[in-house]
């Protein structure tokens, strides 16, 4: 059964007036429970503000959780080349010594992770990755939204929002009809920015040129993989594995014989905190996007189809993987939608050149990384060694509507400085510098924009957050 097809035209209808619960009226009120809107949520209740957080679906961690998006990808700078004596290993082999660069929120939440064993922390056996357990995260996310005191609400997707004389009023769609809360400054950590958008806040799609965005990947995980047999084909095939993807051999020839239909040449994996467990993320589907139900749709039916013959690949024709069979999957992941325009807006250049502001409120080392909206292939570049860059206040400021912020991968960027800043720790850090700002704005008064970057800076300081030395000066 296909799926249900787009209009061949539009015709709009008229729907009834209604009313809504206003189920609260708080200081700050987060939209989303992905890795931004927690750091936020957790942030603005540490920083005194009585605080809200609203998510569409029944558990916290976003793309984490719901897509399976693993590991945590590198949150340190690269101060030393990598040396790996184990390049069998199912996890990056390319990233050397380093120092993070975020910390505050995510590294409570890694540290209490850890010692549940639901976390590998990150180290030169990692490749600075963070594997992690997804049904663990959300355990621990919940343990601490609960211990901050930020009230949550679950089951409610933000469909609406108007202006109040002081703040925004959001209209959430639920089961019980339609709920409302008024806030005083509401940070938007949606991913797709729908708040922001519904404010009426400006936008961009994609790549400058033509809109298109990074393809949507289907995740999943697969277990009974025996990694021995596994690494025995690695060492006996050295060209065909690097760190966490390759079998261009396989792959190719796969596709000739009409198994495999991937707009990618080789697969890509990597180990989880259990032995006999991997975390595949080979599907591609592009020329999709994400604020589009019917594209959404679509891109959930083709990725499934890529993950039986994914699953069907690795079982038929890779050593380790004949007893192997999928465990679970996430709904679509999506790497790129809105980015708004705000105060100030990152660049590739800002990226790879590791520039610093004034204004700072995160940092980020990971690479350029572009999968190709078109088809197969990836673009990386990294950034100089040992270097980080800055991500300043302005990023979170949309540039037309006040008593708002935005935080996670729909921030103030370029399509090239977002394949960078997007990852989950980044999200984390971008979530808690705009929590700390809506609390400061909301106990003084202020527009989000007019508090003074310092203020945000030393709060974030006192919460953990790693910033440079002589921010300001």
């Amino acid at each position: 059964m296909p799926p249900l097809q787009r209009p061949a035209h539009r015709t709009e209808v008229t729907l009834p007036p209604r009313t809504g619960v206003l189920a609260a009226n708080t200081d700050v009120l987060v939209v989303g429970g992905g890795p931004a809107g927690f750091g936020a949520a957790v942030a603005a209740a540490d920083a005194g503000a009585e605080v809200v957080l609203v998510e569409r679906y029944g558990f916290l961690g976003g793309n984490a959780t719901v897509a399976l998006v693993m590991p945590l990808m590198s949150f340190h700078n690269e101060r030393k080349q990598a040396v790996i004596s184990d390049d069998t290993r199912i996890l990056p082999t390319d990233h050397g010594e380093g120092d993070p660069v975020v910390a505050g929120v995510l590294g409570r939440l890694l540290a209490r992770l850890t010692a549940t064993g639901g976390a590998v922390p990150p180290s030169p056996d990692t490749g600075y990755t963070v594997p992690f357990d997804p049904e663990q995260l959300k355990q621990v996310m919940q343990d601490m939204i609960d211990e901050a005191g930020v009230q949550v609400l679950y089951h409610s997707l933000a469909s609406g929002t108007a202006p109040l004389a002081d703040g925004h009023r959001v209209v959430f769609e639920t089961k019980s009809g339609p709920v409302v809360i008024d806030a005083r400054v509401v940070v938007d950590c949606t991913g797709d920015g729908d708040v922001a958008a519904a404010a009426g806040a400006a936008y961009d799609v994609g790549r400058e040129e033509d809109g298109l965005t990074q393809p949507m990947t289907l995740q999943f995980r697969l277990v009974d993989v025996l990694v021995p047999q596994f690494s025995r084909y690695v060492d006996d095939h050295p060209d065909q594995w690097r760190g966490v993807h390759g079998l261009w051999d396989l792959v190719r020839e796969a596709t000739v014989a009409g198994e495999l239909e991937l707009p990618r040449e080789d697969m890509l994996f990597f180990s989880t905190p259990h032995p006999r467990e991997i975390s595949v993320n080979s599907t591609r589907v592009t020329a999709v996007q994400a604020t589009d139900v019917w594209d959404l749709t679509l891109a959930e039916i083709v990725s499934r189809r890529q993950m039986a013959e994914i699953a069907r690949f690795l079982q038929e024709r890779v050593p380790g993987f004949a007893e192997a069979y999928v465990a679970q999957s996430g709904m679509i992941g999506v790497r790129e939608s809105r980015r708004f325009i705000g105060e100030y807006q990152l660049t590739g250049h800002d990226v790879l050149a590791a520039r610093r502001f004034g204004d700072a409120i995160a940092q980020c080392a990971y690479p350029v990384d572009i999968h190709n909206p078109e088809g197969p292939g990836t673009l990386l570049r990294r950034l100089p060694q040992g270097e980080s860059f800055d991500i300043p206040l302005r990023c979170l400021l949309p540039g037309d509507v006040d008593d708002l912020l935005v935080a996670g991968r729909c921030i103030s960027g370029t399509h090239v400085a977002h394949s960078s800043y997007r990852i989950t720790p980044v999200s984390m850090a971008t979530g808690q510098a705009a929590g700390v700002c809506a609390a400061l704005a909301a106990k003084t008064g202020r527009q989000p924009r007019h508090v003074p970057a310092r203020d945000v800076q030393r709060v974030l300081r006192k919460q953990g957050a790693q910033l440079r030395d002589n921010l300001g000066e």
